[in-house]
């Protein structure tokens, strides 16, 4: 049954006014147009929805059953006409453990000051393309490469890597810096989907750490804490992820992490060089 939305309010603006001739003013059309269309609604239906009276019209025993079930598909077409229209004003910007540490809250405020009609919009989600692969951000933060075609990227920034221990450390807690072989020596917990740290930091090494798993940055935190490993992040996580009882230190010989922001290549977002301009800037500042 290919019945339209136009049909759909033209029978429900009807139904309301009562009047065909209402109706029409109301639509900024014909009657004969108001007329025409609802009696082609009629036809698809297979019997009269509305019959007219002296003074205008009133809704059939069917007419009445369809009206509410014409006024929720028309209330959520509304709905998704608003959704399209507001998507031009929004900017999403997705990330899985950290979005951009120090440098969030100044890009928040400086696109703000020079983009009023565009929100940047922060969303989380615990995937490597940090959502934009479920439809839920328009650009991801990335600090692993995203091998796959679908998508396009680039590095705007590189971060120092930090070690992550428990407070009360025997070793380490009046360490103000540690080396990836003493890393070596302990438990590393992981996040093997969205995680920077994995065995082949330590390819060529004397030897690798033993690793145990985490399912997000939670959890990951809470073991840290608990003493039953160690970590190692892009300095973004301690600024976005503070916890007592967890304290971070810089990796003396650890490798940079690049951060990249990841796009669709097929459905470059509005905005996208104004936002790779502003984040490319902000790590430029150190």
């Amino acid at each position: 049954m290919d019945w339209t939305l136009r049909e759909l309010r033209f029978f429900a603006t009807a139904a309301d006014e009562g009047s065909f001739t209402d109706a029409a003013a109301r639509l900024h059309v014909s009657q004969a147009a108001v007329s025409r269309t609802i009696a082609g609604l009629e036809r698809l239906v297979g019997e009269r929805l509305l019959r007219r009276v002296p003074r205008g019209c009133e809704l059939t025993s069917t007419g009445q059953q369809l009206l509410p079930q014409a006024r929720r598909v028309l209330a959520e077409a509304d709905r998704f006409t608003e959704f399209v229209h507001s998507r031009h004003g929004v900017l999403r910007l997705g990330y899985a453990w950290a979005a951009l540490g120090r440098h969030t809250a100044r890009l928040q405020r400086e696109w703000a000051r020079q983009h009023e009609s565009v929100e940047l919009q922060l969303v989380r989600h615990s995937s490597l393309t940090a959502g934009l692969s479920e439809g839920l951000c328009d650009v991801a933060i990335a600090r692993r490469a995203v091998d796959d075609r679908r998508f396009d990227s680039v590095v705007v920034g590189l971060e120092r890597r930090l070690a992550a221990f428990a407070s009360d450390d025997p070793q380490w807690a009046r360490r103000r810096q540690l080396s990836m072989a003493e890393i070596a020596d302990r438990t590393v917990i992981i996040d093997p989907r969205v995680g920077t740290t994995s065995s082949a930091l330590w390819a060529g090494a004397d030897h690798a750490p033993r690793f145990t798993e985490s399912s997000d940055v939670d959890s990951w935190l809470d073991a840290i804490a608990a003493g039953r490993g160690v970590g190692t992040t892009a300095e973004a996580t301690a600024h976005h992820h503070p916890r007592p009882g967890v304290t971070y230190r810089p990796i003396k010989d650890g490798p940079r992490i690049p951060v990249r922001l990841v796009w669709w290549r097929d459905d470059r977002p509005s905005g996208l060089a104004d936002l790779v301009d502003a984040v490319t800037e902000l790590y430029s500042r150190g």
